[in-house]
């Protein structure tokens, strides 16, 4: 059978190469055989913010920006959004297939057997400033997880490994509701097994609160933290598989790829979108003004536009219809109708059509928090309960790859030359 190969020449030495194209792609190491000495290092390629680099192979999740499609193993996100549960998500994330129902109900017994934290961490996490960020609490109590679990750092057994993935998807949840409940200085509310995933979570959010726990906030929880289980190969995947690549524990793993979310570009959108909203646009009237700045990049246009979707953000499809079940329960939030004259102007003016700005997966999803009565600085750690699952398959995944090996990204030096020191005296 004959190979694909792609032909390059070189036109300083003039020197033709043969580079064996596989799934479409070249390794970028068979770049090093091109060079006009043979003492050199060899070609690289140049590529910041690795926009069309690809690190690893992935069977987790498909996405086409252009046709606005979203799969986690073959599964379109909107099949999953409207039938499955996030724990089933979590199952066919990790394991690659859609469990059976003794599958599904031994995992989710799994999950709430670890349904509890170790005492010293509540301690932890009440020792901290009732006024600090809660992503930043989030970061350290999960990082501090690892101290309590010695055992998995053992990463190449499988067992231990079952039990710290079982183990985070159920305490990360619980770190993020004893971090709200301190930050508002309210008693802990612990977990409790009779209650589904996103109802236990709930649950601990706001102690029994029936105006919170109907099943149409429970369901929109549930689905929210299914449109956010996983995105391929975004900041905060990468840095898990990066850190992954060293061989820590998962829960420095995933420390670190949290903190990868929090900023503002990433897991941190959401809250920028109600800012934009209460404290930029302010009312529907001014909403043609504040258009007129981001023409002119005067003003940041947050919630619109994805470096990945170049159409519709399919699971900004989804949220907005999750929304509208939420609103019936807890009435209109103020910003909507900032919110839907906004997003209307948007989509029907050329500027934003030709530049693919249309509603991405953040531009709801805050307005549906805010709803159910969650502040702002806790959006994201909403999407780290939901990443987590994603995170844990894309790092199972990554120690099963035999090509990876530690991360090492290669530079190209533009700083000076061999120099000799100079006295201090002398400069």
């Amino acid at each position: 059978m004959s190979k694909d190969i792609l032909n390059i020449i070189d036109s300083r030495t003039g020197k033709s190469y043969e580079l064996e194209i596989n799934d479409g792609n070249i390794r970028a190491r068979d770049l090093r055989q091109i060079k006009v000495n043979e003492d050199e290092f060899g070609m690289m390629s140049y590529d910041p913010s690795f926009e069309n680099t690809a690190s690893c192979k992935s069977s987790v999740t498909f996405i086409d920006g252009d046709k606005g499609i979203l799969r986690y193993r073959g599964y379109p996100i909107e099949q999953l959004a409207e039938k499955s549960s996030q724990l089933e998500v979590s199952k066919l994330l990790i394991d690659g297939e859609l469990p059976n129902k003794s599958e599904l109900d031994k995992w989710v017994s799994d999950i709430k057997s670890f349904n509890s934290v170790p005492n010293q961490i509540e301690k932890i996490i009440t020792s901290f400033p009732e006024s600090s960020h809660p992503m930043g609490v989030l970061i350290s109590s999960i990082a501090a997880l690892s101290t309590f679990y010695p055992n998995s750092k053992e990463i190449t057994d499988d067992k231990e490994n079952y039990e710290n993935i079982c183990r985070l998807i159920a305490q990360v949840p619980i770190l993020a509701a004893y971090i709200y409940r301190h930050s508002q200085g309210l008693k802990i509310v612990p977990p409790d097994n009779s209650l589904s995933y996103s109802e236990n979570f709930l649950n601990m959010l706001f102690d029994g609160d029936e105006n919170k726990l109907n099943p149409e906030i429970i369901s929109a929880m549930d689905a929210l933290f299914i449109l956010h289980a996983d995105h391929e190969q975004n900041c905060s995947a990468s840095v898990m598989r990066n850190t992954g690549s060293s061989e820590p524990d998962p829960y420095s793993a995933v420390a670190a790829a949290t903190a990868a979310l929090y900023g503002p570009l990433h897991g941190g959108a959401n809250e920028a979108v109600l800012d934009m909203l209460s404290n930029e646009i302010k009312s529907v009237e001014n909403i043609p003004d504040f258009l007129d700045k981001v023409q002119k990049k005067e003003a940041l246009l947050m919630g619109f536009g994805h470096r990945v979707y170049k159409s519709y953000d399919p699971r900004a499809k989804y949220i907005k219809k999750a929304a509208d079940s939420v609103f019936e329960k807890t009435g209109t939030n103020p910003l909507l109708d900032i919110a839907l004259k906004l997003e209307s102007i948007a989509l029907s003016e050329d500027y934003f059509i030709q530049r693919n700005l249309y509603p991405n997966v953040d531009f709801y999803s805050g307005l549906i928090y805010q709803s159910m009565g969650i502040p702002s600085s806790m959006f994201t750690v909403l999407f780290t309960i939901g990443r987590t699952p994603g995170w844990l398959a894309q790092w199972k995944e990554f120690l099963n790859d035999k090509d990876q090996k530690i991360a090492r990204p290669r530079q190209i030096y533009t700083g000076y030359d061999s120099r000799d020191y100079q006295d201090l005296e002398s400069r």
